[in-house]
C-alpha cells in the first residue's frame, strides 16, 4: 500500500511539472512576441480576396487587415511570410511564424496538430462551371468522367471526395489556379468559396457558380499546440472585434461583398 501512494504521488509531481512546463513555455510565445516587438504571421502567396498583392503593390486582404489590427493592439510590428497553400503548416510546425492567417478550417486532421482560434466567420462551399457549362446544379458534377477541380491539401478536396464521389479529383497549387483551369477547360468544374468564386469571376468571365450550397464551414487562424495563451489571446480579439463590429466590417468588405475590387484591382 506504501510503495502504491509513493508510485501515486510521483505520478500527480510528474503530472503537476508537465503542466507548470507547458503554461510557463505558452506564456513564454507572448513574451518574445512583445519582447522582440515582432507578430510573425504566415498567409498564402496568392489567394484574393484573403491574401494577395494589389495593384499598387500592397499586401492586402482580409487575413492581412486582421493580423495589422491584431499587431496594432499589441503595439508591435507584423511581419508577413509568403507560402503556397500546402507549405503553410508545415512552416508553422517547424517555428517558422506566430500564427498562420489563411481562410483555413479547423479539421479534425489539422486540430490534431495545431491550435486554432474561434471561427471569425462562416463560408459556403460552391462548386463553379463555364457559363455554356450544361450543367445547374453542384449535385450533377457528380458523374463519372467529370473532372473537377480543388486546392492541392484544403478541404474542396474532401468536399469533391465526399460529396462528388463519382467525379474525378484534379488538385491545383491555389485557388486561382483551378479556375482558370475551369475557364480554359481543362476540367468540368471546381469547388470554392462562395466568396471565392465571386472574385475569381472578376478575373475569368467565363464562369458561373452553381445552384446549392456543398456545405458551410468554419474559417480560423492557427498556431502551434504548445502556444496555448496565444490561442486564448485570438479567441478574446475575435470576441471583442465581433462586438465592436469591426470585425463584421472587414467580412463585408472583402468576403460578401465586391466592393474590394474598386480599391485594389
Amino acid at each position: 500500500m506504501k510503495q502504491l501512494i509513493k508510485s501515486l504521488a510521483v505520478a500527480a509531481v510528474a503530472l503537476v511539472s508537465a503542466v507548470t512546463s507547458q503554461v510557463a513555455h505558452a506564456e513564454d510565445v507572448m513574451d518574445r512576441i512583445l519582447q522582440r516587438g515582432e507578430l510573425r504571421v504566415g498567409v498564402q502567396t496568392q489567394g484574393e480576396p484573403v491574401s494577395f498583392v494589389d495593384k499598387n503593390g500592397a499586401r492586402t486582404g482580409l487575413a492581412i487587415e486582421i493580423v495589422q489590427m491584431m499587431a496594432a493592439d499589441l503595439n508591435v510590428k507584423l511581419v508577413i511570410q509568403d507560402y503556397d497553400w500546402k507549405g503553410l503548416i508545415p512552416a508553422l510546425l517547424a517555428d517558422k511564424f506566430d500564427i498562420l492567417a489563411a481562410d483555413m478550417t479547423p479539421t479534425p486532421q489539422r486540430t490534431a496538430q495545431l491550435l486554432f482560434s474561434r471561427p471569425f466567420f462562416y463560408q459556403d462551399t460552391v462548386a463553379f462551371v463555364k457559363k455554356d457549362s450544361p450543367y445547374k446544379t453542384w449535385q450533377e458534377l457528380n458523374a463519372s468522367g467529370l473532372n473537377v477541380a480543388g486546392v492541392q491539401g484544403g478541404t474542396y478536396i474532401t468536399t469533391i471526395k465526399d460529396y462528388l464521389p463519382q467525379a474525378t479529383v484534379k488538385e491545383f497549387a491555389s485557388g486561382p489556379a483551378s479556375a482558370q483551369a475551369v475557364s480554359v477547360g481543362r476540367v468540368d468544374g471546381a469547388i470554392s468559396s462562395a466568396g471565392n468564386v465571386a472574385a475569381y469571376s472578376t478575373s475569368f468571365d467565363n464562369l458561373r457558380m452553381l445552384e446549392g450550397n456543398i456545405t458551410r464551414e468554419p474559417l480560423a487562424f492557427a498556431t502551434r499546440k504548445d502556444n496555448i495563451q496565444l490561442k486564448f489571446w485570438m479567441d478574446n480579439w475575435i470576441e471583442l472585434k465581433t462586438a465592436d463590429r469591426k470585425l463584421d466590417n472587414l467580412v463585408d468588405y472583402w468576403w460578401t461583398s465586391m466592393k474590394w475590387e474598386k480599391d485594389h484591382k
